[in-house]
């Protein structure tokens, strides 16, 4: 029996609702307590002391980097298996991206491939926590140490994931989070969130968000206008206690994803030294493409995450001719099937045995 299967879910409860009326009757919609007690949660949750939610993760990239000093000419080390918004941020802002290989088993950023692209003009380093897994962190701080170079942690799909123990978020300068609606932790939108320890860097950023002002109508330098709202605040204080739990039934179904699927797949590797959140559930197979079209046609949602590597994009197409086997490799075979907390127990059952279906009879 054929059933329809999303590759991901919002749940909207009766307690969303009623905090959204809530904020419609208070008025305020801008920047006010909901958005000041999300960031103070979020913060705890990453276990760090400061926040500052801004109009979408790559708004918070964007901001983060100037705040940290960014400017034309400089360099910025990240991997190309991203969305391009891990690296437009640092293009924006007229600084040169430097493309990475990723490790062939997490598909984070291959920490021993950073220190050949460092040069004079080498300011930091942008690790990505890919569909939920986290990149290997002290190698990669021991080099940033090492170099005098900040740590920009690209935290998107990673809420609530840690590194050995602990919290995503607290691992660098500073980091990034989104809350586009496929995200862990959403907030029916687009949100962003850059949380750190630097009191002076969540300072300037939180001036940059709202035009550059210290008081109503005092402006001490160039802003822009990436504020959060506060319907979206107070979604985010509801969903944001329901985070761990919700990540727990991700880890679950992916635990019975690795035991059951066909082992003709390639599943996704954990490392000793990662609490994974799996945004994304990626298998990989060289059928990736005949894979997805058969699921298609069992009415199974899939994604590719991502087929065209950010060196590959038409946009920066001075970078095309990069060597970067493994990402490319990557971005030929994997695809992310159906995860998501309130998956029903029957329609695993119909992605798995779909899944193995395909592989028994090819």
């Amino acid at each position: 029996m054929k059933m329809n299967v999303s590759l991901s879910n919002i749940e909207i409860s009766k307690e969303v609702k009623i905090a959204v009326n809530k904020v419609l009757d208070s008025r305020r919609f801008i920047l006010g307590t909901e958005t000041r007690k999300f960031e103070e949660r979020f913060a705890k949750l990453c276990g760090v002391k400061y926040a500052a939610c801004v109009n979408s993760g790559t708004a918070a990239l964007f901001l983060t980097l100037k705040g940290l000093g960014i400017k034309k000419n400089d360099e910025v080390i990240l991997p190309s298996l991203s969305y391009i918004a891990t690296c437009s941020p640092v293009t924006m802002l007229e600084a040169k991206p430097k493309f990475v290989d990723v490790d062939k088993e997490n598909y984070t950023i291959d920490p021993s491939k950073i220190e050949e692209q460092i040069t004079k003009k080498t300011r930091g380093i942008i690790p990505v926590h890919l569909y939920g897994h986290p990149a290997n962190m002290n190698k990669i701080n021991k080099i940033a140490k090492d170099n005098s170079l900040f740590v920009l942690e690209d935290a998107a799909q990673a809420h609530g994931a840690k590194y050995n123990n602990k919290p995503v978020g607290s691992l660098g300068d500073a980091a990034c989070f989104s809350f586009y609606p496929s995200k862990n932790l959403t907030v029916c939108g687009d949100g962003g969130i850059m949380v750190s320890n630097n009191l002076d860097l969540v300072k300037k950023v939180k001036m940059l968000r709202d035009h550059g002002r210290t008081d109503k109508y005092l402006h001490n330098i160039l802003g822009y206008n990436f504020r959060f709202n506060e319907i979206q605040a107070a979604i985010g204080n509801v969903l944001l206690k329901k985070l761990q739990k919700n990540n727990a039934s991700r880890r679950k179904i992916a635990k019975i994803y690795d035991k059951k699927l066909n082992s003709k797949i390639k599943i996704p590797k954990i490392n000793k030294w990662a609490t994974p959140v799996y945004h994304m559930y990626t298998i990989q197979t060289k059928s990736r493409d005949d894979l997805q079209k058969f699921l298609k046609k069992h009415n199974i949602s899939t994604g590719i995450h991502y087929p065209i590597p950010i060196h590959k994009q038409p946009v920066y197409k001075k970078f095309n001719k990069n060597k970067l086997p493994i990402t490319e490799e990557i971005a030929n075979s994997t695809l992310s099937i159906p995860i998501f907390p309130n998956l029903p127990s029957i329609q695993q059952k119909y992605v798995i045995d779909s899944i193995n279906k395909y592989f028994e009879s090819s």
